[in-house]
């Protein structure tokens, strides 16, 4: 995984609550068996009409957030099943950053072992940012080791994330690798056998 500890990006503002991990990736996408791939999915059911067109409609569709990679959202997102999908699709198309008011644990968890960072602000946080990014082109700056988002003006607010994680997406480290660090203690063990 890539580390992060500062990422500024563009705001993509998804006013709504209660989005679910179906919503974020559908099922009948789910057949891929690498990481890679499922960002052209993302949002599927919202992004395109049922001939297959981009429905005009629909935010993420506009040019002006093609570029984002932090995403503002209602409470409770990714909700629903535990599909690990749905982290693939959000970082597959570019997001880094999911920032809302609360989180399904599930969720949460499989973003930091996947290399996005969710970040909970309050509901007025959130709907700030949202509704700024909904006004203009708006970028902000997320600081995971000062544990801050801010913008160049005015917003300042800051975050927790539990210690274990947050070394993790500062390190860039997934499960794996985390096992790895103890590589010296793990070879030692297998010698005595």
């Amino acid at each position: 995984m890539e580390p992060i500890r500062t990422h500024k990006g563009i705001v993509y503002p998804l006013n709504r609550s209660n989005i679910d991990t179906d919503q974020i990736i559908p099922k009948q996408f789910l057949k891929r068996i690498s990481r890679q791939g499922f960002g052209q999915f993302l949002f599927y059911n919202w992004r395109f009409d049922h001939d297959g067109e981009l429905r005009e409609d629909f935010s993420l569709n506009n040019p002006a957030y093609k570029e984002s990679s932090i995403l503002v959202a209602g409470e409770n997102f990714g909700c629903g099943s535990s599909r690990e999908h749905a982290p693939w699709a959000l970082q597959d198309y570019g997001f880094r950053v999911i920032i809302a008011p609360s989180f399904a644990d599930i969720f949460y968890s499989n973003c930091t072992k996947n290399g996005i960072l969710p970040v909970k602000l309050t509901e007025e946080q959130t709907q700030a940012l949202i509704d700024r990014a909904e006004s203009e082109a708006y970028t902000i700056t997320v600081d995971l080791e000062n544990k801050r988002v801010y913008d160049s003006s005015s917003f300042d607010a800051s975050f927790d994330l539990p210690d274990y994680q947050r070394e993790m997406l500062l390190n860039g480290w997934d499960e794996i690798a985390v096992t790895l660090t103890h590589e010296n203690k793990i070879t030692e063990f297998e010698l005595q056998k």
